[in-house]
């Protein structure tokens, strides 16, 4: 190994021990060292697979070197040769690509036709594996060679056309592309779908929280697209150590799959240090970064937000000397291109170090790493493991370094070092049955393949609940003979973003329009705001625009000396109680809750000491959705105990709610980031003061429901951080949050630690009707007759209305001036009499007097037209009548406007005589005969609609796929 001024170092071995024993010494670091563990390095466990390989295959083990497969790759391989489904969690660079890359390539000799789908979360990482699959056999003949390429968002247009039409052995895929571009057109892939025999969900501990529960839907459509053509591929996932890797993928997939969770892989001796510092976590990533690039070790470092790794790689190149242009940062918003270009610097050698966000976190190849710094705890023990174990991959000696952050959890595993090695890894934690999500793959679902009540997918009650809310909000629609669902549009999958539960942002420079990253729209209100600071690649910028129509942010590079940071204010209301249970002095409950966030302004702080300069007021609409969430009473008994001790209850139970949320990734596989909360003196449905604490992501994502099962856990580990910090009030390290949107006001730790301490040791709580809850509305069981509920009395007497008017839209100047059209006849059905009544211009106060006597008036496009065209001839306001405008109703239901013809026809098999340009010619050849009988022939079919969905719940539409369906209605 080489070193930057030229000499040789024997290998990077000797740098690490190097580098750890010079830390150890080190006078301003040295003592900060809170802990040093060693791991030895284990010898491989290998293992034979129960059938040889083909010779072929056998030959790519020979050429790369390997004797024998390690005991868990010989296992996962024997498993997908028999066609079962595997899931297989060992470390990183424990060589699970062999447990996939080997079945497939003996599929691809024994059989030309089948095919295998490799499904990775980063672009970067498919671009990796391709590379590693081409090189397994690279020395196979040309034609043998099985083919391989990569489908996605980067492939252009002509080589997207030319995979479809002739699809590859091995498609090198993600989830996007799965979602958007396969899925959508299966017909065009149905020679790659029917031969599907592999599914390769590489890296799936990544597919939780949001993107898990998103795809857990995608899953389920490709397998039920799968099952259309006569496909049913074996799953291979691949995971880092979670502590529930088969729930995970049966929770993604609905299958079961066999487990190997015993890796038989060498490792290499690796070192483990915690360093707490004195002087702020970032200082010292630096001082630990400028040491081990002067010994040549090739590091990363891991920072836990975009901000901060901008951040740490401006001040690393201001300091670093003739290193400088050998150090870069890394983090999701880079453009493709710019990421690349990283990795490909990285992997070279050109680049000795990378300042990553979790961008990095995965298997991308960007060489032999020796060094990994924390600037953080990542948030969970998975998360570190996989982290650290980006560095040592050939074996050699390697060193992981956690820097402390004044994070509670941070702080806490500095205080108790030994908790955090003997915790096993955490449970992933996704939701599929998070009713916002999965509401939008039904519909996506339904215009891949109509959806039957009698597939297995509706088999759950969650899902048949939410098919028959969609049913009544119109956004299903049951076929004609009540057999099947469609999707009432034709591709709503691009209105989905699988990584979050919103739209996305562009941002862009303002004089050139150059797009220079994205960012998701919950955190574009709170980070790209006007007047916030936006870092990228160690430049800053200021935000001068914020569009939400446009989903556009604009930004000016300017050079500062603070920072940004949100303030706002939220409420909740409980919609739904899931669950109760009393937990030691109190009752804490789970449920459903909507959540209103307002943005209110921002904080400058400065960049040096985070001095608060200043507060900017700000104006944006809130940010309102359901989601799942846990609540704590506060008995009031215990608010005037604590008041009596002359203590600030509002300013506990806010420590409390920060504290608990601190603690909880010691409990549930999460960032605080992906969680929020609220503390209320008085909730007005609850009764009594409440903490609240419920999933960031709208709909939920499991993590309250998992949090609400461990509450007791939650109490002592939350009072355990709360008194064991050594501060006096309160400090970044157990009860104050930087994401509060009250900039940590008010805060009393020591209100926080008696009111837990009460709780924990109160006597069970009292019984009590629990919180106030808004009606619910019941959703009807499926009835395939008439799946809609009808109202529950008609009017008494009604009248359907149409009128024809005398000029045409260019005759008066335009649509805006339909009161100028005149009237050439209206007709009126009234239901007193049964008769069609007929009226020119100069009878109509006799029509307007009739009107007023009905007590529901009826038409097609009443209320913006033939309202319009009679209104100036009116003494009263005709908006004032009691209507039903069909046209707006169906509307409402699909979100696009239909013909009365087109109902007239699915529904009544009837049409209209004529249309409106012919009444107009009609009008000018004095023919108000012919006119009045077209006319009394549009009423007769609008009241025939009008009678058919007050009687069945549904008219029919032919969609534009050719389809007969239903569209529910609500007639009054």
């Amino acid at each position: 190994m080489h070193s930057p001024e030229g000499g040789q170092f024997p290998d990077s071995s000797a740098g690490v021990r190097d580098y750890v024993e010079k830390l150890k010494a080190s006078p301003r670091l040295g003592p900060q060292v809170v802990c040093h563990k060693v791991f030895p390095e284990q010898d491989a466990r290998t293992a034979p697979t129960v059938r040889p390989w083909p010779r072929a295959v056998q030959g790519v083990l020979d050429r790369a070197g390997v004797e024998a497969l390690y005991s868990h790759q010989a296992l996962a391989t024997d498993l997908l040769r028999m066609g079962r489904h595997v899931v297989v969690a060992t470390p990183t660079a424990s060589g699970k690509t062999y447990t996939y890359n080997l079945p497939v390539l003996e599929a691809c000799l024994t059989d030309p036709d089948a095919r295998a789908l490799y499904l990775f979360p980063l672009k970067a990482l498919a671009q990796d594996q391709l590379k590693t699959f081409h090189s397994l056999t690279g020395h196979w003949p040309g034609d043998a060679r099985p083919s391989a390429a990569i489908y996605d968002g980067d492939t252009s247009a002509h080589f997207r056309k030319k995979i479809r039409d002739d699809p590859p052995q091995v498609l090198l895929s993600n989830p996007e592309m799965l979602h958007l571009s396969l899925l959508p057109y299966h017909e065009k892939w149905a020679a790659f779908l029917a031969s599907l025999k592999y599914v390769v969900v590489d890296e799936v501990h990544t597919y939780r929280g949001v993107m898990g529960s998103h795809m857990a839907q995608v899953f389920r459509r490709l397998r039920r697209v799968c099952s259309r053509f006569g496909a049913d591929p074996a799953f291979c996932f691949c995971s880092a150590t979670v502590a529930n890797p088969v729930e995970l993928a049966t929770q993604l997939t609905g299958i079961a799959p066999a487990a190997v969770l015993e890796s038989g892989a060498p490792q290499g001796r690796r070192h483990v240090l915690f360093l707490n510092p004195l002087e702020g976590a970032s200082q010292a990533v630096i001082q630990l970064l400028q040491a081990a690039l002067h010994r040549g070790l090739r590091t990363i470092v891991y920072s836990q937000s975009r901000k901060m790794t901008e951040l740490l790689s401006l001040w690393v190149q201001q300091r670093a000397g003739r290193f400088k242009g050998r150090i870069s940062a890394y983090r999701a918003g880079f453009l493709a291109e710019e990421r690349r270009d990283i990795e490909a610097r990285m992997a070279s050698g050109e680049l000795l170090a990378v300042i990553s966000t979790s961008a990095l976190e995965l298997g991308i190849d960007i060489g032999g790493l020796d060094c990994c710094i924390l600037a953080g705890y990542p948030g969970t023990v998975m998360q570190t493991l996989q982290r650290g174990g980006r560095v040592g991959r050939a074996q050699q000696e390697s060193v992981v370094v956690l820097v402390a952050q004044e994070d509670a959890l941070d702080q806490y595993f500095m205080r108790h070092p030994e908790a955090f090695f003997s915790r096993p890894p955490e449970a992933a934690v996704l939701n599929p049955y998070n009713p916002v999500i999965l509401a939008r793959h039904l519909e996506c679902a339904a215009t891949e393949l109509p959806l039957a009540d009698d597939e297995s997918w509706l088999a759950d009650a969650e899902v048949r609940q939410e098919v028959r809310r969609m049913e009544q909000a119109g956004t299903l629609l049951r076929s004609k003979d009540g057999s099947r669902l469609h999707s009432p549009r034709k591709n709503p999958h691009r209105e989905i973003d699988l990584r979050g539960s919103g739209g996305t942002y562009t941002i862009e420079l303002a004089e050139a329009g150059t797009v220079i990253g994205h960012v998701d729209e919950h955190r574009a209100f709170k980070e790209t705001h006007q007047g916030a600071i936006y870092l990228h690649r160690g430049q800053s910028f200021v935000v001068t625009r914020l569009d939400v129509a446009a989903r556009q942010i604009v930004v000016v590079p300017q050079k500062t000396d603070y920072f940004t940071r949100a303030r706002g204010n939220k409420t909740t209301e409980i919609l739904q109680v899931h669950g109760q249970a009393a937990v030691f002095g109190t009752r804490v409950f789970l449920g459903r809750l909507k959540v209103t966030e307002t943005i209110t302004g921002y904080e400058k702080r400065s960049v040096h000491g985070q001095k608060l300069l200043t507060i900017v007021p700000l104006e944006l609409p809130p940010l309102l959705f359901e989601t799942e969430g846990l609540w704590i009473e506060i008995p009031l008994t215990l608010q005037e105990d604590a008041e009596k001790h002359f203590l600030h209850f509002m300013g506990g139970i806010h420590a409390l709610e920060h504290a608990a949320i601190g603690m909880l990734p010691l409990l549930v596989m999460t960032d605080r980031n992906d969680l929020g909360g609220i503390s209320t003196p008085m909730h007005p449905q609850v009764g009594l003061p409440a903490v609240f604490i419920y999933d960031a992501a709208p709909g939920g994502v499991g993590l309250s429901r998992q949090a609400f099962a461990q509450a007791e856990a939650l109490f002592t580990r939350t009072l355990e951080a709360m008194a064991g910090c050594p501060c006096e009030t309160g400090c970044p390290s157990c009860v104050h949050s930087p994401k509060c949107g009250s900039g940590n006001r008010p805060i009393d730790k020591a209100a926080a630690v008696f009111l837990l301490q009460r709780l924990i040791q109160g006597p069970p709580p009292a019984e009590s009707p629990g919180p106030s809850l808004p009606a619910a509305s019941a959703v009807p069981e499926p009835n395939k007759e008439s799946p809609m509920p009808t109202v529950a009395s008609a009017p008494g007497r009604y009248g359907v209305l149409d009128v024809e008017t005398r000029r045409a839209a260019d005759e008066v100047g335009g649509w805006k001036h339909i009161a100028k059209m005149g009237v050439s006849v209206a007709v009126l059905y009234d239901s007193l009499d049964e008769q069609f009544h007929s009226y020119t211009q100069d009878d109509l106060p006799e029509l307007f007097e009739r009107l007023q006597a009905l007590d529901l008036v009826i038409g097609y496009n009443l209320k913006r037209f033939d309202y319009t065209v009679l209104q100036p001839f009116a003494s009263y306001s005709l908006q004032t009548l009691p209507t039903l405008d069909m046209l707006e109703a169906v509307q409402q239901r699909l979100g696009y406007r239909l013909k009365l013809d087109t109902l007239a026809q699915a529904t009544l098999g009837t049409e209209k005589a004529a249309d409106g340009l012919q009444a107009l010619a009609w009008w000018k050849e004095d023919r108000l005969d012919l006119i009045e009988e077209y006319c009394i022939k549009d009423v007769a079919i609008t009241r025939d609609l009008y009678l058919h969905g007050r009687e069945h719940g549904y008219l029919l539409f032919t969609n534009k796929a050719g389809q007969v369906v239903r569209v529910p209605v609500r007639w009054a």
